[in-house]
């Protein structure tokens, strides 16, 4: 069985035709010199193939050769064609002097893929006439992927579906071309390759090329150095907070950025002259412009908590019982939202109950800045 399976191979015109035995059933698998396995067309007579670690396989079809002597070229036809082949990765003619194969040969070579600088292939509907053929002779489907090209159309798909359908084929797989982001095999070199294809490296342009090259580089290291601000977006959720200290109401809102943090501040007074108001919505304005800029919270925090100037007083807070400012209200309040551990550090005890004292609202009364017209008019005398 081992000789008459070799001898036949051979006989057929496959020079290295081997005999493998699996076992346990003793089932033989004949496998020929081949550039496919099955009933399957060969992607490309020329295919590329990215290794895992890096460089690149280059597989050539070894069938163009018997084929070519089969079809009666020379032997200097024959050197002719494959150098054309390993020089353009296709059999067609695509430069001057050509391969010099006849044109009614040309249907012979044709691939499941269109090679990189030719222009033939075979049609996706071969490949399910293929698969018809031998479909009455088989218990179960064929393992055999139906190749289109990437400009075919939802029609097309569907009529490929409906036409396996008619030829009475248990299952039809199909595959657009370039529809996954990597693919195993390719017909030409990619970047990733090292490809040089289409790329001028004449002197003059490949010098002008590295010119070029080292100012986008400069340019980037600068911008590398320049700080970037990230603008909120049109629509952003916000939190707004009454604050009262010492008498003196305001509010405080916060727009919030997409990860739940600060991006801007706004500041504003209940019934406040023009003075304080604007001095107050110039802090927020500052601070929506540092924190779009990545300067981090907890570094304003440190900065401005603590500021001590008028008004001051008690507020109505727990957590922050009293302000030594507007400025420090407003910063100690923003540790105490969105930085981690800042209200355990810095809150004063909840376990201690509150204790009324009538003395604050007389003292809050008496720190509010009233007009002149509400002030006693008596005259200490000397």
């Amino acid at each position: 069985m081992w000789e008459s399976a070799t001898e036949l191979g051979k006989r057929y015109g496959y020079r290295n035709a081997q005999v493998t035995v699996l076992a346990p059933t003793g089932t033989i698998s004949f496998l020929m010199d081949c550039g496919t396995t099955g009933i399957e067309p060969d992607i490309a007579l020329v295919k590329y193939k990215l290794l895992a670690g890096g460089g690149m396989l280059k597989i050539v079809n070894q069938t163009v050769r018997p084929v070519l002597e089969k079809l009666g070229y020379n032997s200097e036809e024959i050197e002719r064609i494959i150098a054309h082949i390993d020089a353009f990765d296709t059999i067609e003619d695509v430069a001057d002097g050509g391969a010099g194969l006849k044109p009614e040969h040309l249907p012979i070579f044709d691939c499941a893929f269109k090679p990189h600088k030719g222009g033939r292939s075979l049609s996706y509907m071969a490949h399910l006439r293929m698969m018809a053929a031998a479909q009455p002779f088989l218990s179960g489907a064929i393992s055999k992927t139906v190749n289109m090209p990437e400009a075919a159309t939802v029609d097309e798909i569907m009529s490929t579906y409906v036409e396996g359908w008619r030829l009475g084929l248990k299952s039809v797989a199909i595959y657009r071309d370039g529809s996954k982001r990597s693919a195993p095999l390719n017909t030409r070199k990619t970047k990733d390759m090292g490809a040089t294809d289409d790329v001028d490296l004449s002197t003059e342009k490949f010098k002008n090329r590295i010119l070029e090259l080292e100012e986008e580089l400069v340019m980037l290291r600068n911008r590398v150095d320049q700080p970037t601000r990230h603008r909120m977006s049109e629509t952003r959720m916000s939190l707004t907070h009454k604050f009262e200290i010492a008498g003196h109401e305001g509010y405080i809102t916060v727009g919030l950025c997409e990860d739940g943090q600060p991006g801007e501040l706004f500041i504003h007074m209940a019934k406040e002259g023009s003075t304080i108001g604007g001095l107050m919505d110039t802090i927020g304005t500052l601070t929506s412009v540092a924190l779009q800029y990545g300067v981090p919270l907890e570094s304003l925090v440190k900065k401005f908590a603590y500021q001590r100037f008028e008004p001051s007083g008690f507020t109505k807070n727990p957590d922050i019982r009293n302000a030594s400012s507007i400025t420090d209200y407003v910063f100690r309040w923003l540790g105490c939202q969105f930085i981690k551990g800042y209200k355990e550090a810095t809150s004063p005890s909840r376990s201690h109950p509150e204790l009324p004292l009538k003395e604050i609202p007389d003292m809050e009364k008496k720190a509010v800045n009233r007009p002149v017209a509400d002030l006693s008019r008596t005259r200490k005398e000397n």
